[in-house]
């Protein structure tokens, strides 16, 4: 796995390929990938659901775009935040038209009393079989993004799908896709680590100078 790997698999939402079907077995290779992350004392508590349905597919996104639309009431977003606003947008207008959904579920249910500790325990053990994933995906050709709009519907999303709410929480939805025409862009721009790093302690981040 190279670096241009780590650095151009991003989220995408626009750049899927609508049209075009998504195998079965791309997804369940990428999905024995998933498994081989780290998880807390290796309890693998993931558990995935695949929807390629037309219908199960269109019922999920009903409720996808309530919960997007809730989470945007209110919230005046920065000019910076509007491309990836209406990349969101586009997103959630066209949830059920993309080829597979890929809901990710942890065993169990978020801790009662939820400390730090206890939360970062919990979906820290899911969130590196996401990322696995989505890397997979990217190295055979295929896009895709981690999304949580739907969760504010979670309930009835598992209604839907015959997850047990008791026995397991949904985590996180990947739409996947194989990408259109073009779509193999550069690693976008990030603030350089060494601004955002400080050596043993809090602080001002290190000038670069001295660094090395």
């Amino acid at each position: 796995m190279g670096i241009d790997l780590l650095t151009t698999t991003r989220a995408f939402r626009r750049r899927l390929d609508l049209s075009r079907p998504v195998s079965r077995q791309d997804l369940l290779e990428c999905l024995e990938i998933a498994v081989h992350a780290p998880s807390g004392t290796n309890r693998q508590p993931w558990r995935f659901v695949v929807v390629q349905d037309a219908e199960l597919k269109q019922r999920i996104a009903e409720h996808y775009r309530k919960g997007f639309a809730a989470n945007l009431s209110g919230r005046t977003p920065r000019p910076d935040q509007l491309a990836d606003l209406a990349s969101g947008r586009y997103l959630a207008e066209h949830l059920h038209e993309v080829p597979a959904l890929v809901l990710v579920c942890a065993l169990g249910r978020p801790p009662a009393e939820p400390t730090p500790l206890r939360l970062a325990s919990f979906y820290g053990s899911l969130y590196p079989a996401v990322w696995n994933f989505m890397l997979a995906l990217r190295e055979r050709g295929l896009g895709s993004t981690m999304t949580t709009a739907h969760l504010a519907y979670e309930r009835e999303v598992g209604e839907v799908l015959g997850i047990p709410f008791e026995e397991a929480t949904q985590v996180a939805l990947v739409p996947v896709a194989h990408l259109l025409p073009g779509s193999d862009t550069p690693a976008r721009r990030r603030t350089p680590a060494a601004g955002l790093t400080g050596w043993d302690g809090w602080g001002e981040p290190m000038p670069r100078e001295q660094l090395s």
